[in-house]
């Protein structure tokens, strides 16, 4: 239980800290962009990394498409992803519960 907790806030931070740095493209107009077609793919690999199975594979596609198309870099998908999988998917522990 501590473990799956443990694993839950590590994967809030390295997701706070992936869309930061996404987001830095918008530091330096121009140049910033250009900076996304190496981060897109690294993005996308981390989210894969971050999310097992079937909804991290998803979530990469996505994320290389926000990161790859100028000006989407502003969502926040490592933490909208997090969100999904921590607090608005049903758990298994949730769903085993007696009622």
């Amino acid at each position: 239980m501590a473990i799956e907790r443990d694993k839950k806030f590590r994967n809030l931070f390295l997701g706070l800290l992936f869309d930061g740095i996404g987001m830095l493209s918008f530091v330096i107009p121009g140049i910033g962009e250009f900076s996304d077609i190496i981060w897109a793919p690294v993005s996308a690999w981390l989210m894969t990394r971050l999310y097992k199975g079937k909804i991290g594979k998803v979530a990469g596609v996505i994320n290389f498409i926000e990161e790859i198309v100028p000006g989407l870099d502003i969502i926040p998908s490592f933490t909208l992803m997090w969100l999904y999988t921590y607090v608005f998917s049903p758990s298994e522990e949730k769903s085993m519960a007696p009622k």
